[in-house]
């Protein structure tokens, strides 16, 4: 018997013209979806004028929150002044200019250019083109394929899917194509084994890589990519001494490293760049999603001096540099962008997350003594908490009970908007979050722990042999 309310009008336009992503379309008509009508601050409301303290920040991105007025002054100057133009045929545009200038300014490594795209996907899709033609420019053109990891996410176009490692990205989409490789995660919770130190185990998979490029020829691969934190993945944090373990397999071999800054970008980590956090020395940085804070769509790809000459001498030889998109560097999301980066440095966004941090790690740790808790995982102000049907075996739930998204429906009957990923909750609030809301969004997670796991003894709910 059907229990669930009838959908409202709106609902019901929803369900009728939109294709929703990541949604479970087969049950899309009968639960419906949640309509979010506002937002402000920290939260969000819906149709029916419901609050949800968003732990999300949407979708990793709206690190300042909803409703910032600095922000919305700087888009409506922006499109009373220039609403559109692009950077095609050497076109430019002042807002570009000078968030270009800034992203160089702040860059971690040394930055000489900045190419502008819509999202994080094109960015690194941009990745893999530029990583190909500068090795056409640079005579080797047979160094092409891109190492990826199991369980990372980087975008959804077809050579951004297939860089993300995660089977629900390829299943039915004939995915991936050739020239990625995937090399093993990072998890120690979920792969070290019996015994193993995190030390032995950045040990292995530091010897695991050697031995796969070697296998496939060093001189066949171009890059390597990889978040600092492996977001969508799970909420991955490395162990201690990973990036440097596996940098110094790269370089042995000619391989450069592509950091992925979308999700870890603009302070989330507790400082600028997740890379700083764990010592990553990348050669190239794709970045969106907080770039504007997610007030408008922007990515970029940031590269060093000897990257660009490589495309000025391709350039020189094939006429052209043939890429680029419609909107890459538009005036709104640069506006934005610029605007963006102004507040996180005059509000000190990046000292707000540490003097937090604590307050996290305090309530995270306090999730994880419960007994449906495997392993809570956290940095900054992003972390993922992983459910388990037995703690001391560590043992999984069936996938197919859905214990996270019923979690997340849960958690979201309480007020708080998280993300199941599979059976981990993320949490990744806006970086202006306060202590006390904060505290606000774990008591209302925790009450929806509580539920779920009466939910899981009430229905027997099957665990993963």
């Amino acid at each position: 018997m059907n229990t669930q309310p009838p959908l409202s009008n709106l609902q019901t336009r929803d369900v009728e013209a939109l294709l929703h992503p990541y949604t479970p379309l087969h049950r899309l008509r009968t639960d419906g979806p949640t309509v979010i009508e506002r937002g402000k601050g920290v939260f969000v409301y819906d149709t029916q004028g419901r609050g949800y303290i968003e732990g999300m920040s949407g979708l990793w991105c709206a690190g300042l929150g909803f409703g910032d007025e600095e922000l919305v002054e700087a888009a409506v100057e922006q499109l009373r002044t220039l609403p559109y133009y692009h950077l095609f045929g050497a076109k430019g545009m002042e807002p570009a200019i000078e968030l270009a200038e800034k992203l160089k300014e702040i860059a971690p490594v040394p930055i000489s250019k900045v190419f502008f795209t819509s999202s994080g996907s094109e960015a690194n899709d941009t990745q893999v083109k530029l990583a190909w033609y500068i090795n056409n420019a640079r005579g080797k053109p047979n160094k092409k394929k891109i190492i990826s990891r199991m369980k990372a996410y980087h975008g959804v176009t077809v050579m951004a899917a297939s860089l993300t490692g995660l089977p629900g990205n390829h299943n039915g989409w004939d995915l991936p194509v050739d020239r990625v490789v995937h090399a093993e995660c990072p998890h120690f919770y979920r792969f070290g084994k019996d015994g193993e130190t995190e030390d032995e185990f950045v040990a292995r998979l530091a010897q695991s890589l050697r031995e796969l490029i070697e296998r496939e020829g060093p001189d066949t691969i171009a890059a390597m990519i990889a978040e600092p934190v492996m977001g969508a993945g799970g909420v991955i944090v490395p162990p201690k001494g990973y990036f440097p373990a596996i940098q110094a397999v790269l370089d042995e071999h000619d391989i450069m490293l592509i950091d992925d800054e979308v999700i870890n970008g603009f302070g989330r980590t507790g400082n600028w760049w997740g890379c700083q956090t764990f010592g990553m020395t990348p050669k190239t940085i794709s970045t969106a999603k907080q770039l504007t804070s997610a007030y408008a769509p922007l990515g970029a790809v940031m590269v060093p001096e000897d990257v660009y000459q490589a495309c000025v001498d391709q350039s020189a030889a094939l006429g052209s540099f043939g890429h680029g998109f419609t909107y890459g560097g538009h005036p709104l999301g640069c506006a934005l962008g610029v605007k963006a980066i102004e507040i996180y440095q005059k509000r000190d966004i990046v000292g707000h997350v540490r003097k937090i941090a604590p307050a996290f790690e305090a309530r995270m740790r306090k999730v994880a003594e419960h007994p449906m808790v495997g392993e809570t995982r956290f940095v900054g102000l992003v972390g993922g908490v992983e459910l388990v049907a037995d703690k001391k075996t560590r043992r999984p739930f069936d996938p197919k009970s859905s214990v996270g998204a019923q979690l997340a429906r849960s958690a979201e009957r309480h007020g708080a908007i998280l993300r199941a990923l599979g059976d981990t909750i993320a949490f990744c609030p806006p970086m202006i979050i306060s202590e006390a809301e904060l505290n606000e969004l774990f008591d209302r997670f925790e009450k929806a722990l509580a539920d779920t796991e009466a939910w899981v003894a009430k229905e027997g709910v099957a665990k993963a042999a």
